[in-house]
């Protein structure tokens, strides 16, 4: 019989949106290229605004979807905090990113008015911020930090990945949450956030772009698969 794990999937579910469908089936795809029968649940970020803990607890591993600004910025961002001191597998992509940063800002450089310009533009302390030019539909190359955990993913200090966002980390912010911990181990071509990680924690990657739109069952893309392979190894 297949190793069973549970994962918990972090955001408002619309079958429309297309993240949100490639998420599914990169799921789908790990069971069959990793040989484990996952069990994914949707989370609305609405459920988790009073009992973040308890109802994350069962779970091996937790993946913050895309599709921001969530329906509550406090479930959202307390998933997150679980995740993160409680040494849970956690992967964040596109909206996901964003508030792993804010939530790191908020709870651990002590920036409690660390705002998102997607939820309030007119904030006097935007993390997160509009970028300069769409990347909906955009692929762009990503550089890799050499020696890093990323880059032992991929195999590679470079890759091509497809994003649909149109905001991003404040540069002005990029070397205070480098510099306390949470590593900008993935850059753009101008030296602007892509992948940020958490080298001590058992698995915690936020990416701006969205792996799961590239990844297929004959191509499963690195990132996910070796989330769900930690998770696999958190379960057991």
């Amino acid at each position: 019989m297949a190793q069973a794990i549970s994962v918990g999937v972090v955001g408002e579910f619309m079958p429309s949106f297309p993240p949100h469908a490639r998420t599914n089936e990169a799921i789908d795809q790990m069971q069959s290229v990793l040989g484990l029968a996952i069990s994914a649940e949707w989370i609305s970020t609405s459920a988790l605004e009073t009992a973040a803990g308890s109802t994350l607890q069962g779970f091996d591993a937790l993946w913050i979807a895309p599709g921001s600004p969530y329906k509550s910025l406090t479930g959202a961002l307390d998933a997150i905090r679980f995740a993160r001191t409680h040494d849970v597998p956690l992967l964040a992509t596109c909206g996901g990113c964003q508030h792993v940063v804010i939530e790191y800002a908020r709870n651990v450089l002590g920036l409690e008015d660390a705002a998102d310009a997607e939820y309030d533009p007119y904030a006097s302390n935007l993390l997160i911020t509009p970028l300069s030019c769409s990347l909906v539909g955009q692929t762009m190359a990503v550089e890799i930090e050499p020696g890093s955990r990323v880059e032992a993913i991929y195999g590679s200090t470079s890759a091509f990945e497809q994003y649909y966002c149109n905001f991003g980390l404040n540069p002005d912010y990029q070397q205070r949450l480098h510099d306390a911990g949470l590593r900008i181990v993935g850059r753009d071509a101008n030296g602007e956030a892509r992948i940020l990680t958490l080298p001590k924690h058992r698995f915690f990657i936020a990416t701006l772009f969205v792996p799961q739109l590239t990844s297929s069952p004959d191509h499963p893309h690195p990132m996910i698969r070796a989330f769900f392979e930690t998770a696999a190894g958190f379960a057991r």
